[in-house]
C-alpha cells in the first residue's frame, strides 16, 4: 500500500525559508515520480515541483523557479521541498503525490495520485 506523509510546514515571515518533507512508503522514490502541490481555499490545486531522480530530472513551476528546490534522499525514501525567499502568495496547504514517469513533468494534479494529508505553510508579510 502506497502512503505519503508530509511534514515541515509552519509559519514564517516573508523572505524566510522552510523545508518540507514527504515520507514515502510502499514504493521506492528512486524508481518513480514524486511531486509537490499546493492549494489555498477557493482555488484549484497547483503543481509546484516534481522529481524523477533516476533520470536526473526535476521540474519546477514558474512561480517558484529559482526559489524552491525539490530533492530526495533515497536511503530515507523521502522527497524534500526546500523553499527559500518565501512570499505571502506561497502560503497554502502543501501536498505530495506520485505519478507515472511520463506524467511527471506535467505538474498536473489530475495526473498524480496517492495524496498525503498535507502540511500547512503560512507566510506573513
Amino acid at each position: 500500500q502506497v502512503q505519503l506523509a508530509e511534514s515541515g510546514g509552519g509559519s514564517v515571515q516573508a523572505g524566510g525559508s522552510l523545508r518540507l518533507s514527504c515520507l514515502v512508503s510502499g514504493y521506492s522514490v528512486n524508481s518513480a515520480c514524486t511531486g509537490w502541490f499546493r492549494q489555498v481555499p477557493g482555488k484549484e490545486r497547483e503543481g509546484v515541483a516534481a522529481i524523477r531522480e533516476n533520470i536526473g530530472h526535476t521540474y519546477h513551476a514558474n512561480p517558484v523557479r529559482g526559489r524552491f528546490s525539490i530533492s530526495q534522499d533515497n536511503a530515507k525514501n523521502t522527497v524534500y521541498l526546500q523553499m527559500n525567499s518565501l512570499k505571502p502568495e506561497d502560503a497554502g496547504m502543501y501536498y505530495c503525490a506520485t505519478a507515472s514517469p511520463v506524467a511527471c513533468g506535467t505538474l498536473l494534479p489530475g495526473q498524480f495520485r496517492n495524496w498525503g494529508p498535507g502540511t500547512q505553510v503560512t507566510v506573513s508579510s
